[in-house]
């Protein structure tokens, strides 16, 4: 690996004129190609394209921002990063504008808190950007968004037909259990202020009613693990009761982790006692004691969504339908 001379010169800083004397075309026509200008010949914008990549030239967005209007910058709205889901949203939306030739701003807020959410909308807004993407959006931050009138185009993770995949995951791990054998299904949902959380339990309310059954005991928690380990106890003694519940569909797979363990500090054994049923599998659920059963959404797919709709894009590739990853934590019903 080699060492940074720190003695160097810094490299003098590359221009749009030194990128059309080394094309042999004029100013003008790399500002075009920078721009995306239809009437640029594909050879000509091959061979600037190739005296920027030579010279190490660098769009000055900001600068480019002047001529046309536009930062080519979305701005993304996110609040609880350490959760797992948020975070592999900002993932997701990072990776889907850069393949729409587009940078990301986030701003992150309280999804409780309508001024907060106002706030970070205004701090992305003084930035130029070209549109806002809401991840994971609490039920008040799309109204909150709306009465402020930003006045850009605006999408969200999770709602409309990404709604309907939440709600279509959750009735997955229902119709497994069933298909075990269960027949007393409880569930420890999201924040009831939640629109995931809310789609998930419309999945769940709407399976459990297609298989003719009766909802059964509800929990909630805050997404955390430690928010459903709190509950053990409370889980526990449900399932130690005559016509207690014997599998249990959990919101996500970090509530999923700590239900397991606080089960098990309870003296209840997963599967053997009870089956549990996550949502999101993330990249450690394989890896739960016992491995958890959960249902994986396409992420990326519905990112690239929100993308192409905050561009106004009409046909936008639709994400993979969710997918239910069965592992050891359900098992046929054995009493």
């Amino acid at each position: 690996m080699n060492e940074i001379d720190a003695d160097a010169a810094p490299r003098a800083r590359v221009g749009v004129r030194d990128v059309a004397r080394a094309a042999g075309v004029s100013a003008q026509t790399v500002s075009r190609v920078i721009n995306d200008h239809a009437s640029i010949r594909p050879e000509t914008r091959a061979r600037v394209l190739q005296a920027m990549d030579d010279l190490g030239y660098r769009v000055n967005n900001a600068a480019r921002a002047l001529g046309t209007r536009t930062t080519r910058t979305l701005g993304v709205i996110a609040s609880d990063a350490t959760l797992y889901g948020p975070s592999v949203g900002i993932a997701a939306l990072e990776t889907a504008a850069r393949a729409a030739d587009r940078w990301m701003a986030t701003a992150y807020a309280d999804a409780a808190d309508a001024a907060s959410v106002v706030d970070a909308a205004d701090r992305l807004l003084s930035q130029g950007v070209d549109g806002l993407i809401v991840l994971a959006p609490h039920a008040t931050t799309l109204p909150a968004l709306a009465a402020a009138h930003v006045g850009l185009p605006l999408a969200a993770l999770h709602t409309g037909v990404g709604a309907d995949r939440q709600a279509a995951g959750a009735a997955l791990a229902i119709d497994h259990l069933v298909a075990l054998g269960h027949r007393r299904i409880a569930r420890v949902s999201g924040p009831a202020d939640w629109l995931e959380a809310r789609s998930r339990d419309e999945g769940v309310d709407r399976a459990l009613a297609a298989a003719g059954l009766e909802p059964g005991p509800r929990w909630s928690g805050d997404w955390s693990a430690p928010s459903s380990a709190a509950l053990a106890s409370v889980v526990a003694g449900a399932i130690r009761d005559a016509g207690g519940p014997t599998a249990i569909v959990v919101a996500n797979d970090q509530m999923a982790l700590g239900l397991i363990a606080g089960l098990a500090a309870q003296g209840v054994e997963v599967p053997r006692d009870v089956s549990v049923a996550g949502f999101d599998d993330n990249p450690d659920a394989a890896f739960y004691a016992p491995p958890l059963t959960t249902v994986r959404l396409d992420l990326a797919g519905e990112a690239r969504r929100a993308v192409a709709e905050v561009l106004g894009e009409a046909r936008a590739a639709a994400p993979e339908p969710p997918q239910l990853v069965e592992r050891a934590s359900t098992a046929a019903l054995a009493r």
